[in-house]
């Protein structure tokens, strides 16, 4: 059985991008369309910018799925760029000689994202070549493989939702709400958050930032449950689930802190306030806790309380109003260079962070019951289970 994995390849302004899953049992179902329902959800949200007009994301299955059923072999996910049509000549993959006015070559970096560093990296003298790759595009990729990822985690009862807690600053205090309030948000809400009054004074300071040319940040979450107890480890640090849902969840473009239950708060707080005492009911024959501050993790292992992480967005770094750069060429001041933007993306970084919770989820779900086939896992975690209630 081979590791559950994943990765993908693309440009921003590319033919396409491709993603590869590895590690599916076979015999798992895979419906295309909620593939495709989680690539309209990441496009969604008031405030985002004009590429969400040109690109209507579906996917392409290439291999790994015959009959609605996966093979066991990896499976191989295409989603086109539509706006690839006008950017042919300068993506080209061929050696092609292009006239300097069309190159759309960029040499004033943005601060704040990738173009300067990475171009320095790899001796980059047209910041193009590091923006097409590093451009959240890219998550597009991310969130079909997750897509195909909660549909495992779903022949094990376990949902994922996200929500906006926070954007600009509103509301002052991070929205707390249970899991049913959650699931209640509708797809369709302008930025994915539970509380109407809130949301609508977040899309009126999303008005108020796009006409001084500016962006925002804020905080989402996303929860899990269903969780079993046992996932994760507490015996090496890089096994630490809590670790590597961190370490998910950082990675999306922006998020610049990653909290897990209490958060933050908890270095505030007395141990009293933060750890969650425990009790046993005889009737379920399960442990239980009337709180949930440790976020579902305890050493790095799942306690089977919901598994709750937030990440904190920064305003994206693609402004109107730019910001002071330097002409990598001439050394001289100018402004950064601009592309085709959002205003804010919270929303979006929400649903990018229920496909990288639900990777990380499949992946120690794959390590703790294995099986070949979506059977033989599920007998695993049958046994499993019986153990827990002899426990």
């Amino acid at each position: 059985m081979p590791m559950f994995r994943f990765t993908t390849a693309g440009e921003s302004h590319g033919r396409a991008l491709v993603a590869i899953v590895e590690g599916l049992p076979a015999g798992l179902p895979i419906d295309v369309e909620l593939v495709n329902h989680e690539l309209w959800r990441r496009q969604q949200g008031y405030g985002r910018g004009a590429r969400m007009k040109i690109e209507q994301d579906r996917v392409e299955v290439l291999s790994g799925i015959r009959h609605g059923l996966t093979l066991g072999s990896p499976v191989a996910l295409m989603i086109e760029n539509k706006d690839w049509v006008n950017w042919q000549e300068v993506m080209a993959t061929d050696a092609t000689e292009i006239a300097p006015e069309k190159s759309r070559r960029v040499k004033r970096p943005r601060p704040g994202h990738a173009d300067l560093a990475a171009g320095l990296k790899h001796d980059a003298h047209d910041l193009r070549d590091v923006l097409e790759r590093a451009s959240a595009r890219e998550t597009a990729a991310r969130v079909a493989c997750g897509a195909v990822a909660k549909q495992l985690l779903a022949q094990f009862e376990i949902e994922i939702r996200s929500h906006v807690i926070q954007l600009g600053g509103i509301p002052e205090k991070p929205l707390e709400l249970n899991f049913a309030q959650i699931a209640a948000v509708p797809d369709e809400a302008p930025l994915r958050c539970g509380d109407a009054e809130a949301q609508q004074r977040m899309m009126e300071l999303i008005d108020q930032t796009k006409s001084q040319g500016d962006t925002l940040g804020g905080i989402f979450e996303v929860v899990a449950r269903g969780i079993t107890p046992g996932l994760g480890s507490h015996t090496s640090w890089d096994s630490k689930l809590d670790g590597r849902l961190a370490q998910a969840v950082m990675s999306i473009h922006a998020v610049k802190a990653v909290g897990i239950g209490a958060g933050f708060e908890a270095s505030s707080l007395p141990g009293s306030q933060v750890h969650d005492e425990i009790s046993y009911d005889d009737d379920t024959r399960q442990f239980a806790r009337g709180t949930n501050r440790a976020g579902g993790l305890e050493g790095g292992v799942t306690n089977g309380e919901e598994i709750r992480v937030r990440g904190y967005l920064k305003p994206i770094s693609t402004l109107r109003r730019a910001l002071r750069s330097v002409d990598i060429d001439t050394k001289q001041e100018e402004k950064a260079a601009f592309e085709r933007s959002d205003i804010t993306v919270v929303p979006a970084a929400g649903v990018i962070g229920e496909a990288m919770v639900a990777l990380t989820l499949a992946a120690v779900m794959r390590e703790k019951f294995g099986g070949d086939s979506l059977g033989e896992m599920k007998r695993n975690f049958e046994g499993y289970r019986e153990q827990l209630h002899a426990y």
